[in-house]
């Protein structure tokens, strides 16, 4: 592994111009991967690694959280969420403070657990909360056939699900950013392919590199990203070639689209971007959790002093929120990005912390 890195920093090397390059990481896991094995300690003091929003919980915006409360506070019914999710605060509250108050909400690893339910459970209303980008929403796809096929009437999700490109596009179009290069992810890459990235260096002249997630990986992709600059080659490659084909998954993306619709979605930090969710179709209609339990005047609110939102957009790193390590920690989170088991500020928490005190 010490050979590989070593590797890796010449090719770094090779390619530095020495001028300012930001780079930003789109993928949680990629951000987690880079501090914890203190790769941005690695790099040239030129080259800056910011972090995006590559995290589906960090991105879910206190509207929907809101939302969701509004119904399970309103109706008698069984929810399901991915762990990380329920400790996310919404204005007032949150599903883990809801839970301790006795609502019937459960963990599940896989929305399979919440279908499963609702066939044994006829009686009982089953909500599910779907999120993820295009990695999970395939599966939200396989669920919602299968409740068809089942004929359920008793199973219901609320899609907060997210299509990366359309949130890249709102960045590379943001005057207040200058971003160089974008490290891709590599796991929603693996279904939608790399070729809807091609606009970013067709249009804007970015590179774009997707990675894999090791250490080497990254540090190889980075090096891509400064030869792409260093020669002015645009262009979108594929580092993560295990796994990543030009044309993504294509039984996977029929799967998303059998089922949804791209929609608006609203996202923290970045606000409202068109095309950048999804929605069921009409022919589903009868499970979808917004329309079977609408609510009226959801007004969020969100704590002025979290900086979730600078740090999203790559405005700001983690430690430059006032609350970070102080009033907001992986124990007691006030924003989404430390709730998260691949948000930034968790990540810089948890590896990075100790050496910004050593500086």
């Amino acid at each position: 592994m010490i050979d590989t890195l070593q590797q890796a920093k010449s090719f770094i090397q090779k390619y530095n111009t020495h001028q300012p390059v930001n780079i930003m990481e789109v993928c949680g896991t990629h951000t987690m991967a880079i501090s914890r094995h203190g790769l941005r300690q690695l790099l040239p003091p030129n080259i800056n690694l910011i972090s995006g929003p590559g995290c589906p919980v960090c991105v879910t915006s206190a509207y929907d959280i809101d939302w969701i409360l509004e119904i399970i506070k309103n109706h008698e019914l069984k929810l399901f969420s991915f762990g990380d999710m329920i400790r996310v605060p919404g204005t007032e509250s949150s599903l883990l403070e809801q839970k301790s108050q006795g609502k019937d909400i459960t963990i599940c690893y896989s929305p399979t657990d919440a279908l499963n339910y609702a066939v044994k459970n006829p009686h009982k209303k089953v909500l599910f909360v779907a999120i993820g980008f295009e990695t999970t929403t395939p599966l939200s796809s396989v669920v919602i056939k299968r409740a068809a096929e089942y004929d359920l009437n008793n199973f219901f999700i609320f899609s907060t699900h997210k299509l990366v490109p359309p949130a890249l596009k709102l960045l590379v179009e943001d005057k207040q950013l200058n971003i160089n290069g974008f490290l891709c992810p590599g796991h929603v890459s693996a279904i939608i392919g790399s070729e809807p990235y091609n606009f970013i260096p067709e249009n804007y002249g970015i590179p774009c590199v997707i990675s894999g997630f090791e250490p080497a990986d990254i540090m190889i992709s980075i090096a891509m990203i400064l030869r792409q600059l260093k020669f002015n080659q645009p262009e979108t490659q594929i580092q993560y070639k295990s796994v990543v084909k030009p044309e993504g998954n294509l039984v996977a993306v029929k799967n998303i689209y059998d089922v949804f619709l791209k929609a608006d979605s609203r996202w923290r930090g970045l606000g409202p971007i068109a095309g950048s969710g999804l929605e069921l179709k009409p022919d589903y209609n009868r499970f979808d959790a917004k329309l079977n339990f609408p609510v009226k005047d959801i007004m969020p609110k969100q704590n002025p002093a979290c900086d979730c939102g600078n740090v999203l957009k790559g405005l700001k790193k983690p430690p430059e929120c006032k609350l970070f390590a102080k009033l907001c920690t992986p124990q007691n989170p006030v924003g989404p990005c430390m709730v998260s088991s691949e948000g930034s500020c968790a990540a810089y928490y948890r590896y990075e912390r100790f050496n910004l005190e050593r500086t």
